[in-house]
């Protein structure tokens, strides 16, 4: 029988409370209902892949970091003291790192770390294309084969998180390409006003080169590996049936992708937060997607997926423990 959002409330007004007196956490269980097509939606076992990649524009002024940050971070993520690996064994996920293509790794990885990468960090977009349409595909290959992989092994709700300095330049392409949102270009990890005003130029530029592009090649252009590779990832989870938690705006460029390319995609996806980025409402309401918590994140790193992991659990175990009115009342 398929659960449709009328028979997700039906039960929600069948249990004993007055109907509606959740409110908002009664509307994601409705939600998380219809994805698992299950009146008993389960929220464990769950994993977030974290994909990692460098981007050639970060050399163009658009970010107050270096790239080598990003192998930086994943040897910290590697030694379990991110905030990613936090948030993980906080809320009990386990946790997956994917190195796409960074200039550097960990000296001695841990079982959860895998070396896929494409090539030494994307192209400067500001100067030419990010990726070639084959650089898309690898990088897409290697997202669907993560999403297979954590089916395989049980997983039921999946996350993907990014690191990538620079990264917030191609989620606002990707954004403005995908919605025709005008105002997409944020201050990322910390951009000041003169890394602002470039950053909005060469995002600018690069989309209007973008847009001259077929879909596919044009997306190519302006993307980045890991967020390529979180695209492919979304479509395959989303293909497989899996739930998916949808983190801040970088992920959220990378939805747009994979609903771009692969329609339906985004009715498997919860949105767990509103990002600090202006471009981030345009990217859900494009999606059709509203987000669970409004707190100014802009990590990265799945980490506001990881902290409304919560409300999922919560949502579940309404839908599931909670008994009937009738069987409580004469």
């Amino acid at each position: 029988m398929s659960i449709t959002a009328e028979a997700a409330w039906a039960r929600l007004n069948a249990l004993a409370k007055p109907p509606g007196s959740l409110g908002r956490l009664e509307s994601l269980a409705a939600r998380l209902a219809v994805i698992q097509q299950s009146l008993r939606p389960v929220t464990r076992p769950r994993r977030l892949v974290l994909f990692a990649g460098d981007h050639g524009v970060a050399a163009s002024g658009v970010t107050a970091w270096p790239s080598s940050v990003t192998g930086a971070m994943i040897g910290l993520i590697c030694a379990g003291r991110a905030s990613s690996s936090a948030l993980a064994r906080a809320q009990d996920a386990d946790l997956r790192l994917v190195d796409v293509g960074s200039l550097s790794g960990t000296a001695d990885p841990p079982a959860f770390f895998r070396d896929a990468r494409i090539a030494p960090g994307t192209a400067d977009l500001s100067g030419g294309a990010a990726m070639t349409p084959a650089n898309f595909d690898a990088a897409w290959t290697i997202g669907e084969e993560e999403a297979r992989f954590a089916h395989a092994g049980g997983f039921k709700v999946l996350i993907a998180g990014e690191m990538g300095i620079g990264n917030t330049t191609p989620a606002a392409c990707l954004t403005m390409l995908l919605t025709g949102a005008e105002l997409a270009t944020g201050r990322g990890a910390g951009a000041d006003d003169d890394m602002l005003a470039r950053k909005t130029a060469i995002v600018e530029a690069a989309v209007a080169g973008a847009r001259s592009l077929d879909p596919k090649t044009g997306i190519a252009a302006v993307c980045g590996f890991e967020i390529a590779a979180m695209a492919g990832f979304f479509a395959q989870a989303a293909q497989q049936g899996s739930t998916i938690l949808l983190d801040g705006y970088v992920t959220t460029a990378a939805a747009l992708i994979a609903e771009h390319l692969c329609p339906g995609t985004a009715a498997r996806m919860i949105a767990a937060h509103l990002s600090a980025e202006p471009g981030h409402r345009a990217a859900l309401d494009a999606l059709g997607l509203e987000p669970l918590l409004e707190w100014n994140m802009r990590l990265g790193e799945g980490t506001g997926a990881l902290t409304a992991l919560p409300l999922l659990d919560s949502a579940a175990a309404l839908m599931s423990d909670v008994a009937l009115l009738s069987e409580v009342t004469p």
